[in-house]
């Protein structure tokens, strides 16, 4: 970043500040002023509100929750039945509808109970505990996406802040000119199509200061999506972006922790286990019942006990085929994440070369092509003011100038969005690594 431009990047933050604390002054009630009372808005500040406001943390957390609630039910036996019943009730002949004439006519009430073997209900259990496990990856893939899209959106707002900075600079340099050629024209030294061509530059330049008025206003709708009314305040400095926040080497350990995969890694856990409770299935579970049937006073009062044991008369063809299909999915889940290891990795690595360059070039233009069009711009200026150059010349230099300026910041942002998209490649609590250059 060149002097000047950060000279007015630092005015432009001061005169946002003053306005927030005139807003703390006067005790407006408005949310956005009142955040803005608080100070201008930082990137972590920013990630930070956007994290409470969030209704997809909220909803992951309730996913979780529901999650461990399933694999705490998982261990409990089936709820016992409750049996009642009239058997053997007549219904033709003089002892129809009795409940007491016929020898054979029972009032019962049992209970039955499924036992389900310990080895299903385990399985059950872990089962549901792996789906917690991919819930909370989920959820951990939420936030990486949060504190990425936030990042983006803030940075957006703050290079169309800077791009407008850029503008009315040249607009007030450019008004200058008018008043040089106007000057030259009084002396008789210039013509009256330099005076105009002055004045096109101008509002050429106010035209782009709309449009970028209008892309702020943009870029503002996208960051108060995250953040709310306090995207309507000023933006504190932007953190450094010449130093990525890992190298190649620690690009393996860096996506054990990628969100994307890790939920994947947990989706393959949660298809082992799906697998073991089908291994589970092949042994019968099997249930009891007892039942006290009472007949007519003259009769006597029977108990019976039942026993029921699922028959697995086919297993190779139903219980075997089930398990080898839940076997099945977790091979090609686990080929599936194999095969997007590959493609983050090969993504990842393209970010880091295409940063590299790009924080390459940046240096290029603030060494050597930014100084090569702002001394020629000097030299067409002071051509023209001694009567040896034309206005068009300056005109073209200047316009060339702004060309420039405008290449270096569409470049510093891209180089911040690859910064943002690299560090916030892996939830919070997982970027121990250090920035290297």
């Amino acid at each position: 970043m060149s002097p000047i431009f950060g000279a007015h990047l630092r005015a432009h933050f001061f005169v946002g500040s003053c306005a927030a604390l005139v807003a703390g002054t006067l005790a407006v009630s408005a949310a956005g002023f009142v955040h803005a009372a608080e100070g201008p808005l930082s990137l972590d500040a920013a990630r930070q509100l956007a994290t409470e406001r969030s209704r997809r943390l909220v909803g992951q957390d309730a996913l979780v929750a529901a999650a461990r609630d399933r694999a705490a039910a998982a261990t409990r036996l089936p709820d016992p039945m409750l049996r009642l019943g009239i058997n053997n009730l007549p219904v033709t002949g003089p002892e129809r509808f009795s409940l007491t004439e016929d020898f054979m006519t029972m009032r019962s009430i049992g209970m039955a109970q499924e036992f389900t073997r310990s080895e299903k209900r385990k399985a059950r259990q872990a089962r549901f505990d792996r789906e917690a496990d991919a819930a909370t990856a989920a959820q951990a893939a939420a936030h990486a996406d949060l504190d990425r899209e936030v990042a983006l959106a803030w940075l957006g707002r703050h290079f169309e802040e800077a791009r407008r900075v850029l503008l009315l600079r040249q607009r007030e340099q450019a008004r200058l000119q008018i008043d040089a050629a106007e000057a030259l024209l009084r002396g008789a030294r210039g013509s009256p199509a330099d005076v105009l061509a002055a004045r096109s530059l101008v509002e050429q330049l106010g035209d782009r200061l709309a449009e970028s008025d209008q892309r702020i206003a943009v870029a503002t709708n996208a960051l108060a999506r995250w953040v709310g009314p306090a995207a309507n305040g000023p933006l504190a400095p932007p953190p450094a972006f010449d130093a990525l926040p890992f190298s190649d080497d620690d690009l393996a350990a860096r996506l054990e922790h990628h969100p994307q995969l890790a939920m994947m890694t947990r989706q393959v856990d949660v298809a082992r286990a799906q697998a073991e409770m089908a291994r589970a299935e092949r042994q019968s579970d099997w249930s009891l019942e007892f039942m006290y049937s009472q007949r007519g006073p003259a009769y006597s009062n029977m108990v019976s006990v039942n026993v029921s044991i699922p028959l697995q008369w086919n297993r190779k063809d139903r219980q075997d085929r089930e398990l080898a299909a839940e076997l099945s999915t977790v091979e090609a889940m686990r080929a599936e994440r194999e095969e997007a290891v590959r493609a983050h990795e090969a993504e990842v690595r393209d970010m880091l070369l295409e940063s590299r360059s790009k924080r390459e070039r940046l240096r290029r233009y603030d060494g050597a092509l930014l100084p090569l069009a702002q001394d020629r711009t000097k030299s067409a200026l002071a051509a023209y003011r001694a009567g040896s150059g034309s206005l068009a010349a300056v005109l073209e230099a200047r316009r060339n100038e702004i060309d420039v300026q405008f290449e270096r910041l569409q470049l510093e942002r891209d180089v911040a969005r690859l910064w943002a998209q690299l560090n916030y490649l892996v939830p919070s609590g997982h970027d121990s690594a250090q920035s290297r250059q």
